[in-house]
């Protein structure tokens, strides 16, 4: 369903007094700290040696492994190097593509063949100090990734390496020179142009405004050649907040493009930065046709759900339903989860309901997800897409809310609005059939 050596290491302790004014260290949370010093220290020292086994398998074969698996025994004879002290499962990767499909292996490979197309272009234009090998399971740190890169150079970055540069290269005066240095060696390569904004952001970020506004003023004129030019050009003018100016570039844009969606949906944005919430909303709804479906009556499926049972919208008529489309891999989905459950137990006895649907990858995802979690409401594996083809779902979260009557409230019942649209909808009587 997704369409994702030689290092030296010092890991230190800092050492506070405390007096009457401090606040006194919780119990065992000195012995938690070095704890996860030494995690983090022990990770290191594993992606040390798998860089190095990586290196070695280089050499005998002349080409990276498929997966970090195909290192052992031979060139990693040690399996547990292969699992992160902080993984708790024991060899699970945080994403599910990146799962090893020969032995448990806690570390994201980013050169296996699903992902090894798009990491040869991207080393391109970052260069070997891209990552290779990701850990992000050392959670409650001041980082999100532990990498070992290309060029066995081992740092700590954010999820998205490609927004923060200077993790890679050390300084934003370093992040700088090596993009620079990109862009001039492929000038005319727009696969390239998402280097722009990170560019842009870095120039600011030391103070550069007329390296950033030129940059800018050439991107202007080299990026609104097509839909893809202007995603980048909205990345970088979002990123400046030049609002007035972007909604003159984009209502132009509109006169190009009529009915794209990308278009439309970055003139709502714009509209409601400017605080206009009428054109705003105008052109979400121009955007999304599925604002054309509320008040509508939702078509009803058939299924079976993962107790074997079939199940239906017909079954909850009388109820206000949440047909909620998501998966464990989508982090927006989980981080939804909480209110998601809390709304659901304050309104189950009144006619509230949820029908989960999930596009994970497997079905034991979904049913490790559901026992650790405790959910509670009925949940269906699409294993096949079905339901996501019939309904037209295009990216979750995609939560569905109907009324009594079967007919579409919003396809966008979430966050801070979700639990004010099943109050109201509670309200309502079904209609007499």
């Amino acid at each position: 369903m997704k369409a994702i050596l030689t290092v030296a290491m010092v890991i230190g302790s800092s050492i506070t007094s405390v007096n009457a004014d401090t606040p006194a260290e919780k119990p065992n949370e000195g012995l938690m700290t070095e704890q996860h010093e030494k995690n983090i220290e022990i990770c290191t020292q594993n992606l040390v040696a798998i860089g190095k086994a990586i290196e070695a398998y280089k050499k005998e074969h002349g080409d990276f492994p498929e997966w970090l698996s195909d290192l052992h025994p031979k060139h990693l004879a040690d399996a547990n190097t292969l699992i992160c002290p902080t993984d708790e499962e024991g060899g699970k990767t945080i994403f599910s593509l990146n799962t090893d499909p020969k032995m448990p292996v806690s570390y994201g490979y980013q050169f296996h063949p699903e992902y090894r197309k798009e990491k040869s272009a991207q080393r391109e234009i970052y260069g070997d100090v891209m990552p290779l090998v990701r850990c992000r399971h050392h959670t409650n740190e001041d980082f999100d990734c532990l990498n070992l890169s290309f060029s066995s150079k081992i740092y700590k970055s954010s999820h998205v390496w490609e927004s923060t540069p200077e993790d890679l290269y050390g300084s934003h005066e370093a992040a700088i020179t090596a993009l620079e240095d990109a862009l001039a060696r492929h000038p005319d390569n727009r696969r390239f142009f998402e280097v722009h904004p990170q560019l842009i952001r870095l120039y600011t970020k030391v103070g550069n405004e007329q390296s950033a506004n030129a940059l800018i003023e050439r991107l202007k004129s080299d990026a609104t050649k097509d839909l893809d030019g202007y995603r980048m050009l909205f990345d970088v003018l979002v990123m400046t907040e030049r609002y007035e100016e972007m909604l003159e570039i984009f209502k132009a844009a509109e006169q190009q493009h009529p009915d794209a969606e990308p278009i439309l949906w970055r003139l709502a944005y714009i509209y409601k930065k400017l605080g206009n919430t009428e054109l705003a909303e105008v052109y979400d709804r121009k955007a999304d046709p599925k604002y054309e479906l509320w008040g509508k009556s939702v078509p009803d499926f058939s299924a079976t759900d993962l107790d074997g049972n079939p199940i239906s919208l017909q079954d909850y008529h009388g109820k206000v339903v949440l047909l909620d489309f998501w998966a464990v891999w989508c982090g927006f989905c989980i981080d939804e989860m909480p209110d998601l459950k809390r709304v659901y137990d304050t309104y189950k006895e009144q006619g509230f309901d949820i029908i989960g649907v999930s596009l994970d990858d497997t079905e034991k995802e979904l049913r490790d997800y559901i026992k650790e979690n405790d959910i509670q409401w009925r949940q269906i594996f699409d294993g096949e897409d079905s339901l996501v083809r019939q309904y037209g779902i295009r990216g979750i979260p995609a939560p569905w809310l109907i009324d009594r009557d079967g007919k579409l409230i919003s396809h966008k019942a979430r966050g801070e609005d979700l639990e004010g649209l099943v109050v109201e909808a509670l309200k309502n009587k079904p209609e007499d059939r």
